[in-house]
């Protein structure tokens, strides 16, 4: 890990918790990368520099919501000049869902898709001048599962992250000259508060933990893996536990899956 991450600049969206928070702590302990921490919440960002112990001029905190995805450009600017480069971004932030597709409102499609596709996008876009500019670069996307099957209550969820893969992997193609690599993550079960703070029906978190996210692997090791997965620029990299055999059943078996997916208890 050390030959890659280090002396480079890392951007890592959704970085004051859960994946974000220990891609942060793990980068910072294990190579001498430069940070750009964003996320909605600048104190928890803060604290995260200093769980870390990231010394001053090795981070940025750069606050950002990618709901509000016109501005993107303007942030790509600002974390440009704050180190004079961005070799790695790290598409990590978003918002998971919990409910079923007849239960939920069209504003909160809309928002689920706006976070978690438009948002992340609309990031991507801002920074590729600046990287081809530079000759070279790397996208990370942290996807999910649900980018390759669905499930119930997370239609619109696994909408948005289906997208993701269709347009990265276009993206991919498009810049094959241009030295950029792109790798999408798509995590499985890990204990994050992700459906802590998974939305509802109505637009509302769900405020509760699912036992299949407390029960998933831990955060950590998640990292420890997604890492060494971009490090070594897998195009894409399928990380948990047994619900992984959802992407194979996907490919070669897929009337199993479905009757699986059926059955399955989603929450």
């Amino acid at each position: 890990m050390k030959s890659y991450f280090d002396h480079k600049v890392v951007w890592i969206t959704g970085a004051s918790s859960g994946i974000g928070e220990s891609l942060v702590i793990a980068l910072a302990a294990k190579s001498k990368a430069k940070i750009i921490l964003s996320s909605r919440n600048v104190n928890q960002l803060t604290q995260v520099a200093q769980k870390a112990k990231l010394d001053r001029d090795r981070f940025m905190i750069l606050p950002i919501d990618l709901e509000d995805y016109q501005k993107m450009s303007t942030m790509a600017v600002e974390a440009v000049e704050h180190f004079g480069k961005i070799d790695i971004l790290i598409n990590n932030a978003g918002v998971s869902q919990r409910s079923f597709a007849m239960d939920t409102d069209i504003e909160v499609d809309k928002r689920l898709m706006n976070i978690d596709y438009i948002g992340t996008v609309a990031l991507t876009k801002a920074i590729l001048p600046h990287m081809i500019a530079n000759n070279g670069g790397h996208i990370v996307v942290v996807s999910s599962l649900m980018g390759i099957f669905s499930a119930p209550m997370r239609s619109s969820y696994a909408a948005a992250k289906h997208a993701l893969h269709g347009f990265f992997d276009a993206l991919r193609a498009e810049l094959y000259t241009q030295k950029i690599a792109i790798t999408i993550i798509c995590p499985g079960y890990i204990q994050t508060n992700i459906s802590v703070n998974a939305l509802t029906g109505n637009g509302d978190a769900q405020g509760t933990m699912d036992e299949a996210t407390q029960n998933g692997m831990h955060v950590d090791a998640f990292v420890h893996n997604m890492l060494s997965a971009i490090a070594k620029k897998k195009k894409q990299a399928v990380i948990g536990g047994k619900e992984v055999v959802g992407v194979y059943l996907k490919r070669f078996l897929p009337n199993v899956l479905a009757k699986i997916v059926r059955k399955a208890k989603v929450v």
